[in-house]
């Protein structure tokens, strides 16, 4: 996976986002951004983590809307008409702890069985650090102010909102590992 996998994941994303979403092309943007800043943590799978930040999205797309739930809809999308890699395609399925908004939407079994988490934990967390340490509007932001965005956009009642207050304690752990690995970089 190189630059070629990033060059072509942008132009998916943009093509499906850009127009149709151009809020979430920008938060997707972004998202790419905090993905870039932290190629030195991730070294050789830098790459994979860029082209998965800038597809994370790709399944609000409309036209791919088939269940309503965009982590699964973008993964399979991205495996079913791209044949895209099996790592990107999973971590795209499994972005920002989606097994728990989809055991909310009564899709965990079918997540799981398609689309198995990766076991590689840094790459996992950076992908939620990158994500929700990123505005809708795709300024960088912190992920408790994130979570709050997030909450009152969609209200606590909701699925969204019952899925991110249950993965919060779980992003926050996340964004720290990836903010204690940055940290420990050398300068």
């Amino acid at each position: 996976m190189g630059d070629l996998t990033v060059e072509w994941s942008t132009q998916v994303a943009q093509v499906e986002l850009s127009t149709v979403l151009p809020r979430r092309w920008a938060h997707t943007q972004g998202v790419a951004e905090r993905a870039v800043e932290l190629s030195q943590v991730l070294g050789k799978e830098a790459f994979l983590l860029v082209a998965a930040a800038t597809l994370h999205d790709v399944g609000y797309a409309p036209r791919l809307a088939v269940t309503g739930f965009h982590p699964l809809d973008g993964a399979r999308f991205l495996r079913d008409e791209h044949s895209a890699d099996e790592r990107l395609v999973r971590l795209v399925a499994n972005h920002s702890f989606a097994l728990l908004e989809a055991e909310e939407r009564g899709l965990r079994e079918v997540l799981e069985a398609e689309f198995p988490l990766l076991e590689d934990q840094l790459l996992v967390d950076a992908l939620v650090y990158c994500d929700m340490t990123t505005t809708p509007d795709g300024e960088r932001t912190t992920a408790e102010e994130r979570v709050a965005e997030i909450r009152g956009r969609y209200g606590d009642d909701s699925v969204v909102g019952r899925f991110i207050r249950r993965a919060a304690p779980e992003i926050f752990a996340a964004v720290g590992r990836v903010e204690d690995a940055l940290a420990a970089q050398p300068r």
